[in-house]
């Protein structure tokens, strides 16, 4: 599955192979509430066919509009804003006053975009710059932590696996939550060492290492942008990835099994290892939120929802107070 910067580039070199003229537009800014964040893309063709999305569809449909009676032209990006007035805002569908503003290039150079989707396939984070005083469009490396940044005419965007997922343990719900985190731009790597597991890994887009959970983690070198699940179940291979990922900047660590193993995790965690009640109760064990998952397919649809409220800042909006098919499964 591509993610959503893929499925732009990729209609972009469909298009122009076809001989279409196309235009790139990103979201540069937003003010107050706004469907789509900053560098989100959206793809525009001469026809008004459009991949991609900045916004709720409104403001689509006057980008499409403009393309085609030929206000969206020539060569030069140029900034277009939305929502100014509360009369603009209602009739665009931008909700509470937002205010959206957007960088339209309408003739980006598509060998460029071509080679910059070769780079960010293959996982490496980019970093794309327009300068709409100039014209000019620049490619360079990336770094975790980079941010959209728009000052002074000059736009910079993100691109590629901004986060990192480690999974722990090669099994079914690994087998689901991989494929999922992948559109996510999640860089997924899966660490099991059991041969009977590993041999049978099979996901496209993803990295499999076979060395130990908590070798595996101290390789990575964690950072604020990534995430750990051990999903294996068994005490021996979860726990060495726990005191390791525990103890790193990992914006979220989780753990399969019921609420009462994973208290008696954390427990045996502080108790017979250097981990600190306050490393302890960063755990979120049972992993994901409580939605009632029965299936490998329901529970990293779980998972991934609760690391995607960690990631955006969201206090739980459901208590964890039981997994009770989960309870069953995993005890």
């Amino acid at each position: 599955m591509d993610s959503l910067d893929m499925q732009v580039l990729t209609a972009v070199q469909r298009w122009t192979a076809d001989g279409r003229r196309v235009a790139l537009v990103t979201v540069a800014k937003t003010w107050g509430s706004s469907p789509r964040p900053p560098g989100a893309w959206l793809a525009l063709r001469d026809d008004g066919m459009v991949q991609g999305s900045v916004s709720g569809g409104c403001i689509e449909d006057d980008l499409i509009a403009r393309m085609r009676d030929g206000r969206i032209g020539g060569t030069q990006p140029f900034a277009l804003t939305y929502g100014v007035t509360k009369e603009e805002a209602t009739r665009f569908g931008l909700p509470c006053g937002g205010t959206l503003e957007l960088i339209v290039e309408p003739a980006p150079d598509h060998a460029a975009l071509a080679s910059f989707a070769a780079r960010i396939g293959s996982g490496q984070l980019e970093l794309r710059c327009v300068d709409t005083n100039t014209g000019s469009v620049t490619y360079s490396s990336g770094r975790r932590g980079d941010a959209v940044q728009w000052q002074e005419g000059m736009l910079t965007t993100v691109h590629g696996p901004r986060r990192r997922l480690l999974i722990i343990g090669a099994g079914q719900i690994s087998f689901y939550l991989a494929q999922m985190a992948l559109p996510l731009d999640y860089q997924v790597i899966v660490c099991d060492p059991r041969l009977e597991y590993s041999s049978e890994w099979h996901v496209p887009g993803t990295e499999l290492r076979t060395d130990m959970p908590d070798d595996a983690v101290l390789a990575l070198e964690l950072d604020p942008n990534s995430a750990v699940v051990a999903l294996t179940h068994d005490p021996k291979l979860d726990d060495m990835a726990l005191l390791e990922a525990l103890k790193s900047p990992a914006f979220y660590v989780g753990a399969l099994g019921s609420k009462v193993n994973n208290d008696k995790r954390r427990a045996r965690l502080q108790e017979y290892f250097d981990i600190t009640a306050e490393e302890a109760a960063r755990l979120h064990g049972p992993v994901g939120l409580p939605i009632g998952s029965r299936t490998p397919p329901e529970i990293a649809v779980a998972i991934l929802a609760e690391m995607t409220a960690v990631k955006n800042g969201v206090g739980a909006p459901l208590q964890k107070a039981a997994h009770p098919v989960r309870e069953r499964l995993t005890t």
